[in-house]
């Protein structure tokens, strides 16, 4: 990977937000707000789930991994991000820029799967309710965990591989925050058509696929509540599902915007904003999401701080 003297570039430059020095300030005080929240609901909500055997559920189960990999999110991203706003060089090398990518794309792949096996859990839980302890037991509850990592991982290995392909001679500047695949794809002096081409294929068959999932569950769950007599069972049921269909909105629809529409890699500095909700906001927002609007959480958090 060259320059155009010919020397090898092994570091990249993020650009960031602004060179204002006022401005950095107030968005580092922000952005370090959020990160702090953001990892003590992430981190609290996956302690007191292991903590708390009532909440040894598959719903639960999968809620915690899924605060897990919110948790890997802002990890990925943010630290470097507060460390570049007050860095003179704002430097990254190659290959701390190919990891942060990689652990930012496991993340967001399996966040995919979670949200999809959540939905999964919630159709047979109310569906199929005295099939449920056989459908959704311990081994199968292992297997949908252990091939949502195992399909992140490879999901980011097969990017990143993709990435040592190119050839880096335009610049060295990311006119971003941290180093997704789009910036690097305009840096790059090689055709990045088949990065561009596996990424739309990979992310929206992935997305499809688990999006397919949500939406047949939930057109299933509703048809069941539908048809419900008791006003309680469809009451606890739907305040069980909204929570999970707000996060599902939420995260489907700005990473469908990000990475499957098909003119994503030329749109420069315009895919920050969307950036910025789903690598910040959205893994702030799904504890609150999911802790505040159920009772059987916020019942055990209660009854925790009184033990404490």
């Amino acid at each position: 990977m060259r320059e155009n003297n010919n020397s090898l570039i092994i570091e990249f430059i993020l650009v960031g937000f602004t060179d204002q020095q006022i401005l950095k300030t107030l968005l580092f005080l922000v952005f370090f707000a959020i990160y702090l929240i953001t990892m003590v609901g992430n981190l609290g909500l996956v302690v007191l789930i292991y903590i708390e055997r009532r909440l040894h559920t598959p719903m639960y189960i999968f809620l915690g991994n899924l605060a897990l990999m919110d948790s890997c999110c802002s990890c990925a991203i943010t630290p470097k991000m507060l460390q570049n706003f007050f860095s003179v060089d704002r430097k990254i090398s190659l290959y701390e820029c190919m990891v942060q990518f990689y652990f930012f794309s496991l993340a967001e792949t399996a966040d995919c799967f979670f949200l999809a096996t959540m939905a999964y859990d919630r159709y047979v839980a109310i569906c199929n309710p005295l099939q449920y302890h056989t459908m959704m037991s311990k081994k199968i509850c292992l297997q949908m965990i252990t091939g949502t990592y195992i399909a992140g991982n490879l999901h980011s290995i097969i990017h990143v591989g993709l990435l040592f392909r190119l050839t880096f001679c335009k610049s060295n500047v990311i006119k971003h925050f941290y180093c997704d695949v789009f910036p690097l794809y305009r840096l790059s002096c090689a055709d990045p058509y088949i990065n561009e081409l596996v990424m739309l294929i990979l992310s929206s068959s992935i997305q499809t696929f688990s999006i397919t999932v949500v939406l047949i569950s939930y057109f299933y769950i509703l048809f069941t509540l539908f048809t419900m007599k008791s006003n309680e069972g469809r009451g606890k049921a739907l305040s069980t599902c909204a929570s999970h269909f707000l996060s599902v909105s939420i995260f489907y629809g700005s990473l469908l915007y990000m990475y499957a529409h098909p003119h994503s890699v030329n749109e420069g500095d315009n895919d920050i904003p969307v950036a910025i909700f789903y690598t910040l906001v959205i893994p702030l927002l799904n504890p609150f999401i999911y802790s505040l609007r159920n009772k059987e959480v916020i019942n055990v958090m209660k009854r925790t701080m009184k033990k404490r």
